[in-house]
């Protein structure tokens, strides 16, 4: 039997890491048979991908980081979700697709046909079965990761980005939600983190139980 795959989307400091691993405690202790991962970095290759992207002082190409991007996904989608997904095994990823669609479409500018190409050549089609958007605004998701930086958080390239460029982003994901709104969920993430984990559990356990 096919498992299902979810995947947790939002602009930087909305909190969807944290809910991730909150809900997963939750549905490990109910016992579901759970992966978590994410993406950039969920497979050994990944995890070099992602350190050459993130961490390096060189400038970097807009293409670059959308290809760089699909190669780190290609891997991810053949070598563990997908063998997941055929165990039957429930798969929440932190970032999938959408986040490219958001990030390098809407935030670098690329032509939307372009970036969907992209898309499809790095997940041959697979799609998320229930992708849960975590909606903050721009001036709340900055505050808090400029309290993430003063608590040690280490500094990769996105923290430099500006206001200008996660509205574009933000605005890119409403927009998969209006076109998309069996699959794409949207949260507030405005609120405390316990809020928030209610209306999480609350969708999530009613998706696997439908």
């Amino acid at each position: 039997m096919a498992g299902k795959f979810i995947t947790f989307e939002g602009i930087d400091g909305s909190g969807k890491s944290t809910q991730l691993r909150i809900l997963a405690d939750h549905l490990r202790e109910k016992g579901v048979d759970l992966l978590t991962t994410h993406e950039p970095g969920g497979t050994p290759l990944g995890k070099r991908l992602r350190a050459a992207f993130l961490e390096t002082d060189e400038e970097v190409a807009p293409m670059s980081e959308l290809l760089l991007f699909a190669a780190d996904r290609a891997q991810h989608v053949e070598t563990l979700i997908k063998p997941s997904l055929e165990r039957g095994r429930v798969v929440i990823s932190d970032r999938y697709a959408d986040a490219t669609f958001a990030y390098q479409g809407a935030g670098r500018g690329f032509d939307e046909k372009v970036v969907n190409e992209v898309i499809y050549l790095a997940t041959g089609g697979l799609k998320p079965d229930l992708t849960v958007f975590f909606d903050i605004t721009v001036e709340t998701a900055i505050t808090r990761m400029s309290e993430h930086q003063g608590e040690g958080r280490v500094h990769n390239r996105m923290d430099r980005e500006t206001t200008e460029f996660y509205d574009r982003v933000r605005s890119a994901y409403l927009g998969v939600a209006k076109s998309e709104p069996d699959r794409f969920k949207t949260i507030d993430a405005n609120g405390s983190i316990e809020d928030v984990q209610c209306s999480v559990c609350d969708l999530v356990e009613g998706f696997l139980n439908s």
